[in-house]
This record gives C-alpha cells, structure tokens and sequence, in this order.
C-alpha cells in the first residue's frame, strides 16, 4: 500500500458579494467552517487559479455577476495506504465530499509520495 497526495477543486458559490476579494474570503470561511465542522483540519484550502487563455496570464479562479460569485476552491490531502491512484482518489472525494454535501468536487490530480523511513522498517 502507498500513500498519495490528492489535489482536487471543488466549484462554491457565494450570494451577495461586492466584489471578488468579498467573494474568496466568504468561500474560504465557509468552506473551512464546514471541514472543521467534519474533522478535516488535515484539508489544504487555497483559491483555485485558472490561466486566462487569451493573455496566459494566472489569475484567481472567481466570477462575479449580479452580486454572485463562483469561486473556484483547490484543495489537497495526503492519503496514506491506498491501493492505487484510483482508491486514494475515491478515499479523498468520499471524505471532503460528506463534509461539503452538494458542492461540485473534481480530482485534478492524485501524486504517489515517498514512505516514511519508519514505515519501511516495519
């Protein structure tokens, strides 16, 4: 078994926003309120980025319109003792997406990482 790190984005929409920055910290808050909520502490939460296709330049990933925003949230975990890619990347949705019930939640990318010294010595 190994253990993976696992990058995933999930899509949260925020009503009755002024602006972007308004929009990112409420997402932010509400997102981690309800991962705290669940016992999720362990979940890495940053803004997602998108790279705009004309300019290529990174930008933060939020639309805002009508004083609503989408807000596009990138979250990491390591899961330890998968048996593939594949069975961390269900361990992770299974457990960010009980804790954020009905937001949209994608695996962007799952990454072998290294053993500890101690767990090979076992």
């Amino acid at each position: 078994m190994s253990n993976y790190y696992v990058r995933m984005e999930a899509a949260w929409l925020v009503r009755d926003v002024e602006d972007s920055n308004d929009a990112i910290g409420v997402a932010i808050s509400e997102a981690g309120k309800r991962l705290n909520e669940a016992d999720l502490e362990y979940v890495d939460m940053n803004v997602g980025a998108t790279t705009c296709p004309a300019c290529r330049e990174t930008l933060d990933s939020v639309f805002v319109a009508a004083d609503t925003a989408l807000v596009g949230l990138a979250m990491e975990m390591e899961i330890f003792d998968a048996e593939s890619e594949e069975h961390a990347s269900r361990i992770a949705t299974s457990e960010v997406g009980g804790a954020l019930r009905n937001v949209p939640l994608k695996v962007i990318e799952v990454v072998e990482t290294e053993e500890d010294e101690d767990d090979t010595a076992a």
